[in-house]
């Protein structure tokens, strides 16, 4: 039996998506809005009981006990602006209709929340931590290194005494995930957020060595060797490892065997302080927002293209996670000591 999340974890959750709903999704009053969630993981009922007390007026619907067309029309009877909740155990299925593309189409709001069953015990603590929105760090962080990353022109990632990656050539156009939606088509997303991502504009240009701490490993859950794994980078590519262990060596085979050799395509600055090196969750999509570096193995990217990248073909995108000592962009040292410095 599930052991029940305490009432005053599941109040502070519902404090810290009530200010994401209002600073972040601008979600009022006068809008409707309806929760679709499972009963499959401690995580997945205790979020909904958050959303109960931060959404009082909003329909709930539990997935698993509802027929998919009842589900769909209750999509169709929200007018757009209004918000549309996932929570996922899982990731819901409505056989060839795919939820949040089609949510967006007709400009609803919609806040994800998927794979919550890779998350238990202390760590959904943790994940309540990590939905506050503190408005003027996102915005006035985000947006500085982002600033400094499209006027960047080289980029080092130190995470050790010998152990640099460098990246010569610039980067692409940074993209923002901040919770400002300023702009966009679409407000809304995967919670939680926390990211400003790019890649280098020449991939083979990249080069060095770079210290790990985690990986995604081959059932999407994070992953910590007991010594970090170091990968050498030559011409944008994993070439060798120190340090490896069995689960990231069949990582590295599962991408070479699909793609045919390892690309390191994203760099992504986390900003979510609620993951560090210390604080952790299991599943991988969601700490990919820790604060710090990650970097993504593999050919798939599908916000950047790139002419020597066949992009229907690009199967792998695996997320990394470097033990940061510090970043520099321009000779600008920007990360330090676990906190970003712009």
């Amino acid at each position: 039996m599930r052991t029940k999340i305490p009432a005053h974890c599941i109040q502070a959750a519902a404090e810290n998506l009530a200010g994401a709903l209002e600073h972040a999704i601008e979600h009022t009053s006068d809008q409707a809005a309806l929760v679709v969630w499972d009963a499959e993981s401690q995580l997945a009922m205790g979020l909904t009981d958050a959303y109960r007390l931060c959404l009082p007026a909003a329909k709930f619907l539990q997935f698993e006990k509802t027929e998919v067309e009842v589900v769909k029309a209750e999509f169709e009877k929200l007018r757009p602006k209004d918000l549309v909740v996932l929570i996922q155990s899982t990731r819901f299925r409505l056989h060839a209709f795919r939820i949040r593309l089609e949510l967006f189409k007709r400009s609803l709001k919609v806040v994800e929340h998927p794979h919550l069953e890779r998350m238990f015990g202390d760590e959904a603590l943790t994940y309540f931590d990590s939905l506050a929105y503190d408005r003027d760090y996102y915005h006035g962080v985000g947006h500085a290194l982002k600033n400094r990353i499209d006027d960047a022109h080289i980029g080092i990632i130190i995470s050790g005494d010998e152990e640099r990656l460098i990246f010569p050539a610039g980067f692409e156009q940074a993209k923002l995930n901040i919770g400002d939606y300023t702009g966009m088509q679409n407000i809304g997303g995967q919670y939680p957020i926390g990211e400003v991502f790019t890649e280098s504009k020449d991939l083979e240009a990249v080069h060095g060595k770079v210290r790990i701490s985690f990986f995604g490993d081959t059932q999407f859950t994070v992953n910590r060797p007991a010594i970090p794994i170091t990968l050498v980078v030559e011409k944008g590519k994993v070439v060798n490892t120190a340090n490896s262990t069995p689960e990231f060596d069949r990582v590295l085979e599962n991408i070479r065997a699909d793609d045919g050799q390892v690309w390191l395509r994203e760099l992504g600055f986390g900003m979510n302080r609620a993951f560090t090196q210390q604080k952790t969750v299991s599943d991988i999509g969601t700490f990919e927002r820790m604060c710090g570096v990650h970097l993504s193995l593999g050919s798939k990217h599908t916000t950047y293209n790139k002419a020597n990248i066949r992009k229907k073909s690009a199967r792998h995108h695996v997320d990394v996670f470097v033990l940061t000592k510090s970043v520099e962009l321009n000779g600008e040292r920007i990360f330090q000591g676990g906190d970003w410095l712009v």
